[in-house]
């Protein structure tokens, strides 16, 4: 790599790093806003709504990497462009593709660190801000996991695992321990669904009586089950795929069909995460135009506005994709890199009209 490619990517990291930190603080101040409705509640205060922001920044930050780097790359090739830098580079032998390559390295490079952010850190993060304020808020809630919710209720214990498609709860264990805090019973049922004043009717139970003595198991179609636990406390307990790796999404999958449940929206999570470095470098190919057709000047705001709106479109075509995916049951995979393929054709047009 020449002097110029070097100069050029760490340009574009510098100019994406900035927009990375402007978004990130943007979000976080609108999540600020959002929070303070929950102040006062239990134990959630200001410092619970601070720890809450700064472990969940993370995945924040790893879903904005795209829209950061195209108002990166747009603002200094831009800039680069409109002082005639470019035109002395392409004047010393750097051809156009030369510029594109070194963009698509200060990409390598944005990818790298957020693949590491997004697999490591953003989900622990976002599992330990999500147990903060939900124990803060609620104090039944013991743990929230990659296993799902746990719920403490008297001497009981309840394992939620994920929401059911008709607003009902899926996947459901309950513990019940005796006065010598032993196990004196364990209940499974693959739904629940809330009937009214601290009524829940679970379907499909597997009960085990557990003594001294011996261990008798029974199977019920349905029962009542009596429980103070809240249907809107509940709505916390899916498996968010945001808490999750792409190894452990892809083994959520694999578990899911195992126990032939439906995984269709953790398959699209999947994908959905494993297409983001690609998401990267096809927003930074969005700058090629105007490297392109040098000649035609972009004022700052313009390119500023520009890297914004075109940012902000394709993250809400691509949630509509993804939405109409799952309401269609349509290919995960396909769902995933559509938005990303539409706007790499849009590209390639573009940079062939501003050639002519």
């Amino acid at each position: 790599m020449n002097v110029l490619s070097f100069y050029i990517a760490k340009e574009i990291l510098k100019g994406s790093l900035i927009a990375l930190l402007v978004l990130l603080t943007l979000f976080n101040l609108f999540t600020f806003a959002d929070e303070l409705k929950d102040l006062g509640k239990g134990h959630y205060g200001l410092k619970q709504i601070f720890f809450y922001l700064s472990l969940t920044s993370p995945r924040v930050l790893f879903e904005l990497v795209p829209a950061s780097a195209l108002i990166g790359s747009l603002f200094v090739l831009g800039a680069m462009g409109n002082t005639r830098e470019l035109v002395a580079m392409q004047a010393s032998g750097l051809s156009v593709l030369g510029i594109i390559k070194a963009t698509m390295l200060a990409g390598l490079v944005l990818v790298t660190v957020s693949v590491l952010i997004g697999e490591f850190i953003a989900p622990l993060g976002e599992r330990l801000g999500q147990k903060i304020k939900m124990s803060a808020i609620n104090e039944q809630v013991i743990m929230n996991s990659k296993y799902g919710l746990w719920l403490r209720e008297g001497s009981s214990y309840v394992n939620v695992r994920q929401a059911g498609d008709d607003g009902g709860f899926s996947d459901i264990s309950i513990y019940e321990l005796d006065g010598q805090h032993r196990l004196h019973r364990a209940i499974h049922a693959d739904k629940a669904i809330f009937l009214g004043n601290n009524t829940w009717k679970l379907t499909n139970i597997r009960q085990s009586v557990i003594s001294t003595q011996h261990i008798q198991v029974s199977q019920q179609i349905e029962q009542t089950w009596k429980s103070s636990i809240a249907p809107n406390l509940l709505k916390i307990v899916v498996v968010d795929p945001n808490d999750l790796s792409l190894y452990d999404l892809a083994m959520y999958v694999e578990f899911l069909k195992a126990n032939h449940q439906k995984s269709h929206t953790y398959e699209a999570a999947f994908w959905a995460r494993a297409v983001s470095p690609l998401t990267t470098f096809v927003m930074l190919l969005v700058s090629a135009p105007f490297v392109v057709g040098i000649h035609r000047g972009v004022s700052v705001g313009a390119r500023i506005m520009i890297g914004v709106t075109i940012g902000m479109g394709f993250n809400i075509v691509d949630k509509i994709v993804n939405h109409m995916g799952l309401i269609y049951n349509l290919n995960p995979p396909l769902m995933a890199l559509l938005p990303s393929l539409t706007v790499f054709a849009v590209v390639l047009f573009a940079m062939k009209k501003a050639k002519t």
